[in-house]
């Protein structure tokens, strides 16, 4: 039997709210503890906050997703500030109904769909969009930015279900 695998790691931009407020977190914590350093005790306590809210909106602003594809299966893996890593989904191509990019007419049939959507994608419109949607198992859409080799490993697991124009 032939296993298939493909690799294609993608970066979510950061979102502006995000990158503000790990300025703004950075910031305080920053004046803060220079005013713990000239005797304010009760500076220190705010200086400690804004220190764990700067670690945890960087450790969530800068994400990136790891699709894997091997033998009919892709697994998108959350990848939080390159140092923690988390399964979020698994998809079997058997249970794929359509993957198609964002603005193609096959997915005309499937726009009125109420269900779970997903966002594993860059998170943002690109020039042209390299974004794809996968509708999955009947109520979930899911959003994707693959590469060109990982679209080609789906598209010869399922050549039906599967459209790059």
């Amino acid at each position: 039997m032939s296993d298939t695998y493909v690799e294609c790691l993608v970066k979510r931009e950061s979102s502006t709210f995000g990158k503000l407020a790990r300025i703004v977190l950075v910031m305080i914590t920053v004046v803060f503890g220079i005013l713990t350093f000239l005797g304010f005790v009760l500076a220190l306590f705010v200086a400690l906050a804004a220190g764990f809210g700067a670690y945890f909106v960087y450790l969530h602003t800068d994400v990136e997703y790891e699709y894997l594809y091997l033998d009919k299966e892709l697994s998108v893996d959350k990848i939080l500030a390159k140092t923690k890593r988390k399964r979020v989904a698994t998809f079997e191509m058997e249970r794929m109904e359509v993957l198609a990019p964002i603005k193609s007419y096959h997915l005309d049939n499937y726009r009125n769909r109420t269900g779970k959507a997903v966002d594993y994608s860059i998170g943002r419109e690109e020039e042209p969009d390299g974004r794809y949607v996968m509708y999955f198992d009947g109520n979930q859409k899911i959003l994707l930015s693959p590469s060109e080799e990982l679209i080609k490993a789906i598209k010869n697991a399922a050549p039906r279900k599967v459209f790059t124009e």
